[in-house]
């Protein structure tokens, strides 16, 4: 997703008609203080919905384009995981409740604020069917005390169209639907009949199969969308449109893919951004080449606009305000990263945007060659604008960190930048992605599943960069001292960092001039925050002319020194950090602790949700128990008495 805060709206008015111009106002780089909200279920009624699978959705509603009111009947689909006296679902206390059906008989129910509870006799392995006859207004920021944008009325401010849509994520499904908010639990499929006015379209998910004149004035819309899909990327959309349709033709599909875009009903909307539009075709032939087939190549893809600062990645069919290439990129890759491939929390929010804003890098390093150039260089310069900061979220509740652009976006594409470099292979950088693409189809991974797909196509370790990138924060700063002694050429390279990480671990691209030849890019590897190297046949070296040239690091570069007391044979000492060993690891519980330096050490256990499970000291080595804890991936927080702080993962079984 793509989405600004509303300060930044009026800027991006004045923006619509350039094709080169940057977009960060298209980003979600904060959100208003009303916007910063929790999940309406509190951790018992959380627990409760777990107990049941979801396998369908189907909403049958009436809306139209001038109000957020809303008034149908939605059903839930679902399999008992254990014995069941209950099934807990959510919709925001302001909609009401008319009736509920349990398997088509009316039944009685219970609310607590926003959670619904329905009595229920059934079994493990049992199906039941739910379905809630519901109406009402959904809340906005103002009235929600949550903060709240689950359906949303606007008219645009360039073209005067007025248009009701939703935009769900993170937390805010249920503000328009009646729904279980799980990111690890997608329906298989979804039907959506959307009743409108006449002179209306909507748009959703999947393929429109039908629309059925009414005969009083109205319209039914009904949608079908085959393919497992998360609650947030169900959407709705209804505007006077017009509809506007090209082709695309990516490898691995079976026939031409549909790219079916809803336009504001304007004389000079279409006309404005048809060109933009038809671009689409080109992405979305390279994405699937870079990342595998379109994975809903027998549906569609497609556009609904709405006055949106940026764009919202709903399944098969984004919500999108205008048409950049940044934007219009940014949304389609996010159809692999985020609607195939979905974070399994909003820890690992990455997983969607991350990989959504690098698809915007490749799009212009493939297809406008140069470009991707300066689009890097403003990546990095946002994301050293702070000192510190990681790409995994800790706090998931809150939106305004998870949708942070310059960790989420911008240090979260940087990553993946730096990560390919790391490989130094991209044909297994990318295999790696159409590996992930496949395994985990229709389903969701977080960061250390992305990780052993990295490790596994390349053979690289990836343990301390995922550690000091991912998890770690700050970035470094490199200085260099450098002689030419004979033929060989010594370097002296350092590096302090901006933040708690003590030692960033990557390789490191150096650029020297050379008299009688062209000049030479040397890659080292960075070990420790002081490391030594002898280049032999460099006699030639005039200058040392840049660090990381090509800008796969985030970094500053510092001093850059011709040091000519630097002489072969004699060595510095090499001063390392604490280095820490987790084993074993992957481990059934219990692990090991071992520090390569005597000292006081505090240890902070964490979930991939950001959930502390456990805060102790130990010396030089400690042992440590997680076996009551769930099985999955925790993270190690280790702080010396010297204030160096390591990041480490261990998985338990």
């Amino acid at each position: 997703m793509k989405y600004s805060i509303t300060l930044l709206a009026i800027s991006c008015a004045t923006l619509l008609f350039s094709q080169t111009t940057k977009h960060y106002c298209a980003k979600r780089d904060a959100f208003s203080s009303n916007q910063v909200k929790s999940n309406s279920l509190n951790i018992a009624q959380i627990v409760e919905t777990e107990r049941y699978d979801v396998h369908f959705y189907a909403l049958d509603i009436e809306m139209n384009n001038l109000s957020t009111n809303v008034a149908g009947t939605g059903e839930i689909h679902g399999t008992a995981n254990v014995t069941l006296d209950s099934v807990l679902f959510e919709l925001f206390n302001s909609l009401t409740i008319s009736q509920i059906r349990l398997n088509g008989i009316p039944t009685v129910f219970s609310r607590n604020n926003s959670a619904v509870k329905v009595p229920v006799n059934i079994t493990a392995g049992q199906s039941f069917r739910i379905a809630i006859d519901y109406a009402g207004t959904p809340p906005n920021g103002v009235s929600n005390p949550l903060g709240g944008s689950g359906m949303t009325n606007a008219s645009s401010p360039s073209w005067g169209n007025r248009v009701t849509w939703s935009l769900s994520e993170s937390f805010a499904a249920y503000e328009w639907w009646p729904c279980k908010q799980s990111l690890k639990d997608k329906a298989d499929s979804v039907s959506i009949k959307i009743t409108v006015p006449n002179a209306c379209k909507a748009g959703s998910n999947g393929i429109l199969e039908n629309v059925i004149n009414l005969g009083n004035g109205k319209s039914r819309y009904e949608w079908m969308h085959r393919h497992s899909i998360d609650y947030y990327l169900i959407s709705v959309a209804v505007a006077e449109y017009v509809e506007y349709n090209v082709y695309a033709n990516p490898v691995g599909s079976t026939g031409p893919v549909l790219i079916q875009n809803f336009i504001y009903n304007n004389p000079g909307t279409l006309p404005n951004f048809q060109n933009d539009i038809d671009e689409t075709v080109d992405f979305i032939e390279l994405f699937a080449d870079l990342y595998g087939p379109y994975p809903f190549q027998d549906e569609k893809y497609g556009h609904c606009m709405a006055p949106l600062s940026g764009g919202m990645e709903h399944q098969t069919m984004t919500t999108q305000g205008y048409f950049t290439r940044g934007l219009t990129s940014h949304e389609l890759g996010h159809q692999w990263w985020g609607d195939n491939v979905t974070c399994d929390s909003w820890a690992d929010i990455w997983v969607n945007e991350g990989f959504a804003s690098y698809s915007e890098q490749l799009m212009l390093e493939y297809l406008y060659p140069g470009d991707e150039i300066g689009n890097m260089n403003d990546i990095h310069n946002n994301v050293k604008s702070q000192p510190n900061g990681s790409v995994w979220v800790e706090d998931s509740l809150n939106e305004g960190r998870i949708f942070s652009g310059r960790l989420t976006y911008d240090k979260g594409a940087a990553i993946i930048h730096t990560f390919r470099f790391m490989m130094n292979d991209d044909i297994a950088f990318f295999q790696a992605l159409k590996n992930i693409q496949t395994d985990f189809k229709n389903g969701v991974a977080n960061g250390l599943d992305i990780r052993d797909y990295f490790q596994a196509a390349s053979g690289v370790n990836f343990d301390d960069a995922f550690n000091e990138w991912y998890y770690g924060e700050g970035f470094p700063t490199y200085s260099a001292r450098w002689n030419v002694d004979g033929s060989d050429l010594l370097l002296k390279v350092t590096h302090t960092t901006s933040s708690s990480t003590p030692t960033f671990t990557n390789p490191l691209e150096l650029r020297f001039t050379r008299s009688g030849a062209a000049d030479t890019v040397i890659r080292v590897d960075i070990n420790n925050n002081t490391n030594y190297y002898t280049i032999p046949n460099m006699s030639n070296v005039l200058s040392f002319a840049a660090i990381d040239p090509n800008n796969w690091i985030i970094n500053n570069s510092g001093s850059i020194i011709r040091d000519q007391t630097m002489l072969a044979g004699i060595d510095e000492l090499n001063t390392a950090n604490a280095i820490y060993s987790v084993f074993p690891n992957p481990s059934n519980g219990e692990f090991n602790i071992e520090s390569s330096e005597l000292g006081n050490n505090h240890l902070i256990i964490v979930d991939t949700r950001g959930r502390q499970i456990s805060e102790m000291d130990f010396q030089k080595d400690g042992t440590f128990d997680i076996s009551k804890e769930k099985s999955g991936n925790y993270i190690l927080q280790i702080t010396n008495d010297k204030g160096e702080k390591r990041i480490k993962t261990i998985v338990k079984n």
